[in-house]
């Protein structure tokens, strides 16, 4: 089965055309950084006009770029939530258009859970059962999966996600958007000793995290600095590597605490902060030492595939698509959307 995928959850226009028998054939990406950057942050209305641009240029192009017609398609899948509601009603719309066009069916897929397959798109597919960290700019949550749509929560952030987290904490130190990336850009260069950071929830029991407290005490230092000129420039450095090896240190921990707990040793890491090269290493650390005799493993997506993209959202759908599940005629979306809620594939 040939699927087109369309992604429109925030700020990225993703468009992917996946075949179940071959895999991903092509992919394409519109980011709205620039658009937003003026602004220092995600302007809803400006995201959902910018798709309604983007997204039937985008389709042509992913469909060459894969060499069929839209008459190959066999089925439609897009982004139905959790997600901007009007940026959700964008690629609703418009994907579900096509598949009235074509007499195809369609699907609307959950985009935690296209995160949470994307490392499906790699050559070596993560096996059953693992843990999965999702970790992205609304969501941290720990995982267990034990197959397609079998979804259990192990623990979450009970505030900030975690890329919630970094990109609050680099716009009010003044850093360029999107902050994420560019708080970790500048810690590379600091010193994560020189300004200790608190871990919160590193002492209880259990899986859930916090780190809106974690952002607190970083913006707390920053305003009580005094100091001008390169030494002010150096403390925000070390700052941004202090606050970067709390977030990493704590995630850390909590996957291992979760694949002793679950008796597993894959661990999965997907969403945007799994792009952080920090926090990789450190997963991989924790994965290797989670199997009873060592050797466990740690199943990443390839860093394109780590932020917002249509191919995980052309998979998702194609893999629910071919067992005959089916969104019905009436267009909805779901900006809250539970992952606990999904139906498995069997």
């Amino acid at each position: 089965m040939i699927v087109l995928g369309c992604e429109t959850s925030c700020d990225e226009t993703g468009l992917a055309v996946y075949a179940t028998a071959r895999g991903l054939l092509a992919d394409v990406l519109h980011s709205q950084v620039d658009l937003h950057a003026l602004y220092g942050g995600v302007v809803p209305e400006l995201a959902s006009r910018d798709h309604v641009r983007r997204l039937v240029p985008l389709a042509r192009q992913v469909l060459a770029g894969a060499g069929i017609d839209a008459g190959e398609l066999g089925g439609v899948a897009y982004t139905a939530g959790p997600g901007l509601a009007g940026a959700l009603m964008s690629g609703a719309l418009a994907a579900r258009a096509l598949a009235w066009a074509l007499d195809v069916p369609a699907l609307g897929v959950h985009h935690m859970e296209g995160h949470l397959l994307s490392p499906m798109l790699e050559p070596e597919a993560p096996p059953f059962p693992f843990v999965c960290l999702l970790v992205s700019g609304g969501h941290t949550q720990l995982v267990r999966v034990d197959g397609i749509g079998r979804y259990r929560l192990l623990g979450q952030s009970i505030d900030d996600a975690a890329g919630e987290a970094f990109d609050k904490t680099a716009k009010m130190l003044g850093l360029p958007y999107p902050g994420g990336a560019a708080l970790s850009r500048l810690a590379a260069g600091g010193d994560a000793a020189a300004v200790p950071m608190p871990r919160p929830m590193l002492d209880r029991s259990g899986l859930d995290m916090s780190f809106s407290g974690l952002k607190t005490a970083a913006i707390t230092r920053f305003r009580a600095f005094d100091a001008h000129g390169e030494e002010r420039e150096r403390f925000i450095a070390d700052l941004a590597a202090g606050f970067e090896a709390a977030i990493v240190e704590v995630l850390a921990e909590k996957c291992r605490r979760a694949l002793d707990q679950e008796g597993v040793g894959t661990l999965v890491v997907a969403g945007g902060v799994s792009a952080n090269a920090r926090l990789r290493a450190a997963l991989e650390s924790v994965a290797a030492g989670s199997a009873p005799s060592g050797g466990g493993r740690l199943y990443c997506p390839r860093l394109a595939f780590c932020t917002d993209n249509g191919a995980m959202i052309a998979l998702a759908g194609a893999l629910r698509l071919e067992a005959g599940m089916r969104t019905g005629l009436d267009v909805t979306i779901r900006p809250r959307w539970p992952l606990a809620e999904l139906a498995p594939l069997d």
